[in-house]
């Protein structure tokens, strides 16, 4: 009995990570569609690494980066909890907005008219997170399907902003006017900005949040067992709104980067387009919310998505492997655990 208890205990020990499983399927299964399709795949995955780390390339993985973990956290706070906010896009272009009409009205601050973008984005953005949160606790709206809705009134009112009442004449794109110079966010090196460092002093604050906090522990404990957390004295219904309000905050900072650091103006579908919010999701889904791990598939996401463009240019296979790869890894995860959940 003992040896066989021995004998049973060692694969557990030995045996990797789902998440690790999870990439090295998918780089299999990447890699025969590679193959299929008569390319080298050894190569393939060689210009991903060498367009995504090398050094004349990492200031561009890291600004791709930037945006896509804010979005991760955006998700991951929120599932950490039990929650689900889908409402990404729309909290994004709210923030996106307001820092690019605010420099606009506030002319001649200089980096103080920044740091009203920023803060005003997060507060604009964070209400109408909570709106979702709102929704649920006093209407019973079930909160994934209200933040998904609500993205749509933000997408149509901004793109409606943008073309015709704010659109920059001189200019026949839908477009705001642009942003002056002293309000605009200082580079740091290549395409990066300072808001790079926002966004990792806003990852490191989540992580203490997550680990070190009371807080912190109710979120986790509501994300387990509800009913226990509030048993425990935890007020749900406040923390709800408090994490999405917490969560659009960081969606309307991110769009607000990309705004003043970057496009330097409201372009109608330009905050869309690159998809960070789903991709953030994806992120958030690989690291089962939790806010550290959200960051670091984040960061993958963004060296596989940047280092697609090296990989489609040197060996003429499509960038889109690599989204094909997210999914892929995402897929298995999700398999892996609807299994684990038949066994029991």
């Amino acid at each position: 009995m003992n040896f066989r208890l021995r004998k049973l205990n060692l694969p557990s020990r030995l045996r990797p990570s789902p998440v690790v499983l999870a990439v090295l399927f998918a780089a299999l299964a990447g890699g025969a569609l590679v193959l299929i399709s008569g390319h080298d795949p050894v190569r393939a995955y060689a210009e991903i690494v060498k367009g995504s780390l090398s050094l004349q390339n990492l200031p561009d993985t890291l600004n791709w980066a930037t945006p896509l973990v804010g979005m991760a956290l955006v998700a991951a706070i929120p599932l950490r909890g039990g929650m689900v906010n889908l409402g990404g896009d729309g909290q994004l272009l709210v923030g996106g907005l307001i820092a690019a009409l605010l420099p606009l009205a506030l002319p001649g601050l200089g980096w103080l008219a920044a740091l009203a973008a920023l803060g005003a984005a997060g507060v604009g953005a964070g209400l109408y997170a909570a709106l979702a949160a709102w929704g649920e606790t006093r209407h019973g709206v079930p909160m994934l399907v209200s933040s998904l809705l609500l993205s749509y009134p933000a997408v149509g009112v901004t793109s409606y902003l943008a073309r015709f009442p704010l659109r920059d004449v001189s200019t026949g794109l839908p477009q705001t006017a642009m942003i002056p110079d002293g309000a605009r966010l200082a580079t740091l090196s290549g395409a990066l900005n300072v808001g790079s460092l926002l966004i990792a002093a806003i990852a490191v604050l989540a992580i203490v949040f997550d680990r070190r906090t009371v807080a912190g522990y109710e979120l986790r404990m509501a994300g387990k067992n509800r009913r226990f957390a509030a048993y425990g004295g935890v007020n749900l219904d406040r923390q709800a709104m408090g994490v999405m309000f917490a969560s659009g905050a960081i969606a309307g900072l991110v769009g607000a980067i990309v705004v003043l650091g970057s496009q330097f103006r409201f372009i109608d579908g330009a905050l869309l387009s690159p998809a960070y919010t789903w991709s953030g999701l994806m992120a958030a889904l690989l690291a089962s919310g939790e806010p550290g791990g959200a960051i670091l598939a984040g960061l993958f996401f963004a060296a596989l998505q940047t280092g697609g463009f090296a990989m489609q240019r040197e060996t003429s296979v499509p960038r889109v492997l690599t989204l094909v790869l997210q999914a892929i890894v995402i897929l298995f995860l999700a398999m892996r655990q609807g299994a684990g959940r038949r066994r029991t």
